[in-house]
Parts: C-alpha cells; sequence; structure tokens
C-alpha cells in the first residue's frame, strides 16, 4: 500500500466533502470583503458567496495560503505514517500558492513534490484524480508525482462567462482582457493555456458557446480515444445541464462525470453563470 499522501488546495473546486472522501487534504485561498477575510469553502460555500458577490459594491480580493498553511498539513500528514507528499495547486501563473507550498516544501519532515497544474478549478480537478489514482495504485512518490506531471500535459480547460467584468476587475484576464465582450452579446470561449486565461473562440449568444465547446470537446475525444469530462458552474446549474445536453449531442466519446459549482476564490474573478469543463484523455 502507498505511503504516499495527497495535497490540494480549494481551487480544484473539488469542495471539502469529496476531497475528504478522496483522502486528500485541501488548504484554502482566502476571499477577502473589505477587512473581513474567508476561508476558501470553510468559511464561505458557493450559496453563501454569490449572493454577496452580486451584492458587493467593491469587488473582493482573493489571497494565497501561506507557507505555514501547507507546512501544518505536511507536518500532521507525516505524523500520520506519511513517507512522502504530493501537493498540485492552481496555476503558478495565476496565484502564488504554488510559491507557498514550495516553500513549506523545504521544511517539511518528509519528501515533498510540488505539481504546478498550470489549470484551476475542473482542470485542477481532473489533475487531482490522476494523482489519486497513482496513490490507489500503491504508486511511490516518483510516480505519483509522474502521474500529476503527465495529466498537465494532456487536461484541457474551457469557460464561457456571463460578463468579463469580474475577470477584468480581478486581474486575471491574461489575454483575455481585450475582447468587447459587451457588443452585440458576443460571448467569448475562454480556455486556460500554458498556465494562463486566453481567448479561444469568440460566438454569438450562450447557446452558441455551449455548441461550440462541445463541437471541441467531441472533436478532441475521436482524436484521442475517448476523455473524461468534469463540468463546473457558478450558480447555474440549468445552463451546466444544458452544457452536458450539448456535449451528448455533439457525439462525445469517454465519460461526463459529476458536475461542481465554482467556489469563492474562482467565484471572485469570474462571476456568477460562469459554465464550462475540463477534459483529460481516458486513461
Amino acid at each position: 500500500m502507498s505511503r504516499i499522501a495527497v495535497v490540494t488546495d480549494s481551487t480544484c473546486d473539488l469542495g471539502p466533502e469529496v476531497l475528504a472522501r478522496m483522502g486528500v487534504p485541501m488548504v484554502p485561498l482566502k476571499v477577502h470583503f473589505g477587512e473581513e477575510t474567508f476561508s476558501d469553502y470553510v468559511d464561505f460555500t458557493p450559496a453563501d458567496f454569490y449572493p454577496r458577490l452580486v451584492a458587493a459594491s467593491q469587488n473582493p480580493t482573493t489571497s494565497q495560503p501561506s507557507p505555514a498553511e501547507f507546512l501544518a498539513v505536511y507536518r500532521r500528514l507525516a505524523s500520520e505514517g506519511a513517507e512522502g507528499i504530493v501537493a498540485v495547486t492552481i496555476s503558478s501563473k495565476l496565484s502564488g500558492t504554488y510559491e507557498s507550498a514550495t516553500l513549506a516544501a523545504a521544511d517539511s519532515p518528509v519528501p515533498v513534490r510540488v505539481v504546478d497544474s498550470t489549470f484551476t478549478s475542473a482542470g485542477q480537478a481532473l489533475i487531482v484524480e490522476r494523482v489519486v489514482a497513482a496513490r490507489d495504485a500503491g504508486g511511490d512518490l516518483d510516480a505519483v508525482e509522474k502521474a500529476g506531471t503527465d495529466a498537465v500535459a494532456v487536461t484541457e480547460l474551457y469557460f464561457v462567462l456571463d460578463t468579463l467584468d469580474y475577470l477584468v476587475r480581478g486581474g486575471r484576464a491574461g489575454k483575455a482582457a481585450g475582447l468587447a465582450a459587451s457588443l452585440l452579446n458576443i460571448k467569448p470561449i475562454l480556455c486556460v493555456k500554458n498556465g494562463v486565461i486566453e481567448p479561444f473562440k469568440k460566438v454569438k449568444g450562450s447557446k452558441k458557446a455551449y455548441q461550440e465547446m462541445a463541437a471541441t470537446a467531441a472533436q478532441r475525444s475521436k482524436e484521442v480515444g475517448g476523455v473524461r469530462v468534469l463540468l463546473i458552474h457558478a450558480r447555474a446549474p440549468e445552463l451546466a445541464e444544458l452544457m452536458t445536453s450539448e456535449l451528448k449531442a455533439a457525439g462525445l466519446v469517454g465519460e461526463i462525470g459529476p458536475t461542481y459549482e465554482i467556489g469563492a476564490v474562482i467565484g471572485t474573478h469570474v462571476g456568477p453563470k460562469t459554465v464550462g469543463f475540463g477534459l483529460i484523455p481516458l486513461a
């Protein structure tokens, strides 16, 4: 049996209950409304967060966990018998979380390998799934880390926002910052590539955006012989259901996994009614 532990941060959007079932401790990022600070998924569920986000006169800000927070988890896992740890974090180009996890590794009582997922949300979640599968298969530290880095290379993440305002205000728009999305109901499909958010395609209307994303996923699934898809949404379950229907109608080859709700930290930057999915070739 593997003595390797797996750690991730809250931006994978799997949530505490799912991560607990997977045996993966979560280090939360923070959301700040003025002088008030909340830990992602700990102090704020999505149901609590989005009404406050919409009502806020000023956009909240987010921050990374400290190295001390990661180190506390590393030390606890070591005390419980872990002989090595693999930590999977949000893209290092979107957050300083990777840096915190890496700094903490230097003081860990057992070896720690930090995998920069280069994604967030459903993309990061798919990588966590692969790392956990390697752990559960009894892999050693090298094998579990390799499962993560291999997954990074083949994962994709696509999403469409109701508005670009939150992304621009939060400073995470990357190359998508200049898109004139408010004109003529243009909906930009965004992707995460090389760790940053980039425009993928511009279409007119949300339904067309879902169809284009579904067509992209279906084509990719046929190229690689099947994919696993995880859907995400921000307080828009009905839109996630529509996205699921479009994926099936497009002829996706593979499996559609659970749908997850985007948490407070990622929700700060994408806003409500965001819909998207991550995909990875079937193992």
